[in-house]
């Protein structure tokens, strides 16, 4: 999986439901059938009134109103043929169409002005979330990658959680965080952090450095928008092409995990507090990065707590080291596959965003 790809949501709400083409069709069958049926009764012409509007949730201007041109002919024929046509009642059922033809063709111009509105602004959207988060690379400085992103509204393309990967002069360097709150601040904070995360990875030369850096970003946003209990949780990774090692800075984020030849082990990272708090860390406990050997075969993964909390019917939190240990193989692709698909069956609809980055030496 080379990136994590935002739902086609400007496409599929830009089309009505597959049965509702086939509701015209329907009701002139409908009609035509009752006509065979009674006809000395009834002229079922007068089902066909409802024909434009009906024709209007899924046809355009121009078939609608041709629509509307057909169930007025169709009504002149079946009248004729039960020897109605110049009855009061009948004049009136043919203005009633021809009213609900106006009517329909407008809404169907209507509608399909909207979905071309809808269309464009959600392609804006997707656009803009390629700008934040940056499809996930296949393979970048002797690593493979993979990625999972899922907001927690289907309907929003960005969410809290955030990912990036570059590949730098220091090697390549991973960020995965989750901003405090939801709705457009944490989007806010999301852009922030990256921002500053991709201009500050290709000249900071230590990780921990890095971290600070983006420490100082969060503390400076939470000032600009005026709260005091912004952070962000984060893990910051760095390998070196060629080393079978890597390093990680944990800021108050889920522990990593280590996989390989049947073994899932979390990576013990030194404890720092979240980005935007760590002028609260005492000034005689320096951080320090954490190094861990990643020999061939093995796997990182780095995630948020969308996948580590999310729950069950029951409220049980989801049990990711079990899981991960059913899997045949913990190559970054079978690994972030497995996830899209378990998390959901598990848990259902999202309460929480999820990100997932997995990486091992080519």
């Amino acid at each position: 999986m080379s990136a994590p790809r935002p739902p086609q949501l400007a496409v599929a709400q830009s089309r009505v439901p597959r049965w509702v083409p086939w509701l015209p069709v329907v009701l002139l069958l409908l009609d035509l059938v009752t006509e065979a049926v009674v006809p000395d009764a009834v002229a079922a012409g007068f089902l066909l009134t409802a024909l434009p509007v009906v024709a209007a949730f899924s046809y355009g201007p121009v078939l609608t109103a041709t629509t509307t041109g057909g169930a007025l002919a169709l009504q002149l024929l079946l009248a004729l043929r039960a020897g109605h046509v110049n009855e009061q009642h009948h004049v009136w059922v043919y203005i009633a169409t021809a009213l609900s033809g106006v009517m329909g063709t407008a809404l169907s111009w209507q509608r399909t002005r909207q979905n071309r509105t809808l269309l464009q602004a959600r392609t804006v959207a997707e656009t803009l979330q390629r700008t934040v988060l940056r499809p996930v690379p296949e393979r970048v400085g002797g690593l493979r990658v993979a990625g999972l992103y899922r907001p927690a509204q289907a309907e929003v393309l960005v969410g809290g959680d955030l990912y990036e990967v570059c590949d730098t002069r220091f090697g390549v360097r991973v960020l995965l965080g989750d901003v405090r709150g939801k709705g457009l601040g944490a989007v806010r904070t999301v852009a922030d952090v990256l921002g500053a995360f991709r201009a500050a990875a290709h000249d900071t030369p230590g990780l921990v450095e890095l971290a600070d850096q983006l420490d100082r970003a969060v503390l400076r946003d939470a000032a600009d928008c005026g709260d005091d209990e912004l952070f962000v949780t984060a893990v910051l990774l760095q390998y070196r092409p060629g080393t079978d090692c890597v390093e990680f800075v944990n800021r108050g984020h889920t522990t990593p995990l280590l996989l390989g030849r049947g073994t899932i082990a979390p990576v013990a990272c030194a404890d720092d507090l979240p980005l935007g708090l760590g002028h609260l860390r005492p000034e005689d406990e320096p951080a320090k990065p954490t190094t861990v050997a990643l020999p061939p075969g093995y796997t990182v993964l780095l995630y948020t707590d969308g996948v580590s909390e999310a729950r069950d019917a029951t409220g049980a939190f989801y049990p990711l080291a079990p899981r991960l240990a059913a899997l045949d193989s913990t190559t970054p692709e079978r690994v972030v596959s497995f996830l899209a698909r378990d998390v959901h069956q598990y848990a259902g609809l999202l309460a929480d965003d999820l990100a997932v980055l997995a990486l091992t030496p080519e």
